[in-house]
């Protein structure tokens, strides 16, 4: 998993509430388990027709959306299933970083084990960061993870709270395999412990 320090990218606005795993990624492209490729699915339901066909007007499809690594949410984003697809497809898009009100709480812990920084809010700075982000010709802001300090770009700051350990994760990019193998001298000793005490149990079974 890559390191994350700070974003500053184009920040999309997104003020429906509500909007759960199958609207982020529809179930008929939980077919693979592979991370990349999943962008052209996300809120697939909400940037096509009944026919499937590209409308245009969804906000990431307009410019200067489509490079956005910011998106800016209503409350209760990534309700519903807990497909962990939904982390995966806005990242393949290019979104580093979903600040909302409050999030599920399966998609808040399936974001951050796949590097994903999610920050909650007040609806009141959120409809600030809306307004900034409504703003084609200037809606990029500075997300920094080590200050923990949202920057906009009319130089107004929003300190913003987040747990010490999954900050430490993703600062350090670490997820669940990577904060195994920091354990790896103390498990191998174990496993040699365990070889020497109850050999029987590493024995061929063929």
């Amino acid at each position: 998993m890559e390191k994350f320090n700070k974003v500053t990218g184009v920040a999309a606005p997104l003020p429906m509430v509500n909007i759960d795993t199958d609207k982020i990624i529809p179930k008929q492209f939980l077919k693979t388990i592979a991370r990349t490729g999943l962008g052209k699915g996300l809120f697939y339901e909400l940037r096509t027709d009944e026919s499937g066909k590209a409308t245009g007007d969804f906000v990431l499809d307009r410019e200067p959306y489509t490079n956005a690594e910011i998106l800016i949410a209503g409350d209760n984003f990534g309700c519903g299933s807990s497909r962990e697809h939904a982390p995966w497809a806005l990242q393949d898009f290019g979104i580093k970083v979903v600040i909302a009100p409050t999030f599920a709480d399966i998609f808040y812990n399936n974001s951050f084990k796949n590097g994903m920084l999610l920050i909650k809010l007040p609806q009141e700075q959120i409809d600030n960061l809306m307004i900034v982000a409504n703003d084609p010709e200037n809606p990029e802001i500075s997300v920094d993870l080590e200050k923990q300090e949202i920057h906009a770009p009319n130089g107004v700051v929003y300190p913003f709270e987040i747990d010490e350990f999954l900050k430490q994760c993703l600062l350090e990019g670490l997820d669940d395999i990577g904060l195994t193998m920091q354990r790896g001298e103390t498990i191998g000793g174990f496993e040699g412990d365990q070889k020497s005490q109850q050999p029987w149990l590493y024995r061929d079974a063929s």
